[in-house]
């Protein structure tokens, strides 16, 4: 699989690098949780807006990421906002979400935004237009918290985020059974020895897909979540059991 050089992480080699959200509703517990959160050394933290209590509110948004810049200096600081038709929080005009994006990319304090697939074409192009030309990388992400897609469309959408130009692909799916866990994992390890121009982030959710969210060293999955607080997506663990389990399969390969 190729690399991917942000700041001091490289994407796409070794042990897969964690991340770990910021859940928090309100500022106080946002700012709570980071300092958790920075005591457990996460390659990157991701701030899920879409639970913020005023994510409708781009300077207040803005403001709170400029306090989170201080606090995780040498972390790489994900923004997300997850739309409700993929498991988020709340809903909001499209052209909001576009709006959002974009001044959050252009306050420069964040690495890397999330943007999901499922979008107007217009609206993932202006949103990824802006992210390039602030030099903040993409993740394209698609969530189905119903089911887990035949192989081939889970490749299908891995590739379009590549055709868009997103710098890392993301697809996470709901398991009914081990066979469906099974298809992910063939799904990751056909883009890593096929498709490898590009790293990529996939998980099987739930505790059936737990060992997707382990094995992507194996496989092909170049980052996992891990659970700070609170869990973001069913079947997260938590930070130090998993950098434990990463580490001791790292160390048999």
């Amino acid at each position: 699989m190729s690399t991917l050089k942000i700041k001091n992480v490289t994407v796409g080699e070794g042990i897969p690098k964690i991340i770990v959200p910021l859940v928090g509703t309100t500022e106080e517990q946002i700012i709570s949780e980071a300092a958790l959160v920075k005591e457990l050394a996460p390659d990157v933290v991701e701030w899920r807006v879409d639970l913020y209590e005023y994510v409708e509110n781009t300077e207040a948004v803005n403001n709170l990421l400029q306090k989170l810049r201080s606090i995780f200096t040498e972390e790489l600081i994900l923004f997300t906002f997850r739309s409700h038709k993929e498991g988020g929080n709340k809903e909001i005009s499209d052209a909001y979400y576009v709006e959002l994006n974009q001044k959050a990319i252009q306050t420069q304090y964040i690495d890397l935004v999330d943007i999901e697939l499922f979008n107007e074409e217009s609206n993932v192009r202006a949103i990824l237009t802006t992210a390039k030309e602030n030099d903040v990388f993409v993740i394209m992400s698609n969530h189905d918290f119903y089911k887990t897609p035949a192989k081939d469309e889970i490749v299908s959408r891995l590739q379009k985020m590549k055709e868009y130009g997103a710098d890392i692909p993301k697809i996470a799916v709901m398991p009914a059974s081990v066979d469906d866990v099974i298809t992910l994992i063939d799904a990751t390890n056909t883009m890593k020895t096929q498709y490898p121009e590009t790293p990529i982030i996939t998980m099987s959710m739930g505790g059936k897909g737990v060992i997707s969210r382990l094995a992507g060293e194996v496989f092909g999955s170049a980052f996992t979540f891990g659970a700070g607080k609170e869990a973001s997506a069913p079947g997260q663990i938590p930070v130090a059991q998993l950098r434990l389990v990463l580490e001791i399969l790292h160390k048999s390969m």
